[in-house]
């Protein structure tokens, strides 16, 4: 049985940690580096680091930012928002990303995954997915892109299959019906994911406790993302961790 991964995310604008539902209502919730250190001191076996308006904004990821957090980190971080190109992906790990993690510009030139992965290897291409129910349960779910303004592609699970075939190393999916809502993972979407991709997945939007986060991982995510949860001290990364293990999961000490 694989170690499951528990990774704080940090959504950052302008500088600064924020929250809200599927990027709206956005509140500040504090520095990143400050946080950083704290769910690493938890036990955070990886932390991810979006910078939730460089797309919108169409600007480069904020690269003080990441060395600010690097400085504090051992673990590996993952860091996304804003990368087109792979000079953009190259700065990104020059400033201390293990990771990069593309969303948008994935989808408007596919071809972007193979070049990272080229370049960087596809262990360090993470291929980030907002995904939405499409309508009627059985209808499945489509691609949203620029922080969810946009319906780009109408099947997200085929959209994942393509993103591994052309390299990406891991996939990072999101919920886009649940971030942010506190109502568990979509652990539907999670299964079709697992079922039609051979890499990691780790599962992001609406986990708050550690039975979601349990709900996430036997329905075959690798990893598990949590900020809210973390960010209102509702919990810990070690209080998580140690829930799970009495759910019989494997988790990094």
């Amino acid at each position: 049985m694989l170690t499951a991964r528990v990774i704080p995310c940090l959504d950052v604008d302008d500088g600064r940690v924020v929250k809200g539902v599927r990027f709206q209502g956005l509140r500040d919730v504090g520095d990143p580096a400050e946080l950083a250190a704290r769910y690493q001191e938890q036990g955070a076996d990886e932390l991810v680091l979006l910078d939730v308006s460089a797309t919108t904004e169409r600007r480069d990821t904020a690269l003080t930012t990441i060395r600010r957090v690097r400085r504090e980190l051992s673990i590996p971080l993952t860091v996304g928002g804003g990368v087109r190109l792979v000079d953009d992906a190259a700065r990104l790990l020059e400033a201390g990303a293990d990771k990069v993690s593309i969303n948008s510009a994935a989808v408007a030139r596919p071809g972007l995954i193979a070049e990272l992965a080229g370049r960087f290897g596809r262990q360090c291409c993470v291929l980030a997915v907002d995904a939405a129910r499409a309508g009627a349960p059985r209808a499945g779910w489509q691609v949203l892109t620029h922080a969810g303004g946009r319906m780009a592609l109408p099947d997200a699970v085929a959209w994942m299959r393509r993103g591994v075939e052309l390299g990406a190393g891991e996939i990072l999916l999101t919920s886009w019906d649940r971030d942010g809502v506190g109502r568990g993972y979509d652990t539907a979407l999670l299964q079709h994911a697992a079922r039609t991709v051979d890499v990691p997945i780790i599962a992001s939007g609406g986990g708050r406790t550690a039975a979601h986060l349990d709900g996430a991982l036997r329905a075959g995510a690798a990893a598990v993302l949590v900020a809210s949860v973390l960010h209102d001290r509702q919990s810990t990364v070690k209080r998580l961790k140690i829930s799970l293990q009495g759910k019989g999961h494997r988790i990094r000490s």
